[in-house]
């Protein structure tokens, strides 16, 4: 599984990074995003509560 979040979208609530820090942290701009490349599948289930968390829908998950 692969996680995107789209800059466009986020609004920096912070969610999706304390539900899942394993997979999203603040980039440079303070804005979310995914730091790994593929997910790893013990943070599949945390990664997906984050998604359906994420208050713009700014997480893509595939």
């Amino acid at each position: 599984m692969q996680a995107y979040v789209d800059p466009d979208l986020c609004i920096a609530c912070g969610d999706c990074i304390d539900i899942c820090p394993e997979v999203f942290a603040w980039n440079d701009e303070g804005l979310s995003e995914s730091v790994v490349d593929e997910v790893p599948e013990e943070t599949e289930d945390e990664c997906r509560e984050a998604a359906e968390a994420c208050p713009t829908e700014a997480i893509a998950l595939q």
